[in-house]
């Protein structure tokens, strides 16, 4: 069939299947994989977030190197909105209010002066031997304090470890964190997972019943094939064919494969998206569609630029 956008607007349909603040799950309908693709590697690779990139170290006398110390602090994710920021000047290499955000983790580990006699545990018998992502404090520069609060650039997860500690040791850094995007560096990735697989398709072309429907549920994942019975009769049927994983097991029995027919329904595709930031996942998908729109945009400008010096 001719592609049109009049037929592609008419066949394209989008379901939530689920959806919270961190993770969502929906069907496209009447899409081709080569414009899903571009969604997914626009959402690892191109949609922008904060994240530490800079880390100067004052005093690091922990069992953990520097360049270790570094690598884990940017790794952490911020809730830090990377709309209300700037990206940092390739030749500025000390940014301002709009590009930068400033933090200070600052932890000395201690011996408990009230631990009792006979008490081994460590939480008993030291304070602060745990560095976690809860002590990185934010430190505003320029006018930042009054436009930001420092619940909403701190770390995601406040219960990240970062290094433990002993008595003795002691922990000072400072960090700057820049606005980027996960092609420069993974950190700034603001997704674990972003996904798509086809639609299971399951067709039974004969009844299945008995021993062979308990043999024909086993070959597939869990909830996919149920046994019903019908006036005395244990038949097999399509459940739930969305959670199979595509074994193909049954095609290994020869009285089975000849009653099923499995495949994929080659334009519903599955959707997950995984937001580590403090951006929703819907968000995150709408981000991917503008970045999607403005590389079209450019194209097209490009094409006509051509056209013109012919």
């Amino acid at each position: 069939d001719i592609w049109t956008v009049k037929t592609f607007k008419k066949n394209l349909d989008i379901k939530v299947m689920k959806y919270d603040d961190q993770e969502m799950e929906f069907d496209i309908i009447g899409i081709f994989p080569a414009l899903i693709n571009a969604f997914r590697r626009i959402l690892i690779s191109e949609v922008p977030t904060m994240a530490i990139e800079k880390v100067i170290v004052h005093q690091n006398k922990t069992v953990m190197q520097d360049e270790i110390l570094a690598h884990r602090l940017g790794l952490i994710p911020l809730k830090a909105n990377p709309r209300l920021f700037q990206f940092r000047m390739p030749d500025d290499s000390v940014g301002t209010d709009t590009d930068t955000l400033e933090y200070e983790l600052r932890v000395k580990c201690v011996k408990n002066p009230h631990c009792r006699v006979g008490h081994y545990r460590q939480e008993d018998m030291y304070l602060d031997y745990h560095v976690m992502s809860k002590d990185i404090k934010w430190v505003p520069i320029g006018g930042q304090s009054s436009i930001h609060k420092a619940e909403d650039v701190g770390p995601v997860h406040d219960d990240i470890v970062i290094v433990k500690m002993r008595p003795g040791h002691e922990l000072h850094v400072t960090m700057k964190a820049v606005k980027g995007i996960g092609k420069d560096h993974a950190k700034f990735s603001p997704v674990g997972t972003a996904s798509y697989r086809l639609l299971p398709y399951i067709e039974l072309l004969d009844e299945v019943e008995g021993p062979s429907a308990e043999r024909l549920k086993s070959y597939f994942s869990q909830g996919v094939i149920d046994i019903v019975e019908v006036k005395g009769r244990k038949l097999a049927t399509v459940k739930n064919p969305r959670i199979d994983m595509c074994s193909r097991n049954v095609l290994t029995d020869k009285d089975l494969k000849k009653k099923v027919i499995i495949g994929r329904v080659k334009d519903h595709y599955i959707f997950t998206i995984e937001s580590v930031t403090k951006i929703p996942p819907d968000e995150l998908f709408r981000e991917a569609i503008k970045i999607m729109k403005k590389k079209c945009t450019d194209a097209l400008m490009e094409l006509k630029k051509m056209d013109r010096n012919k």
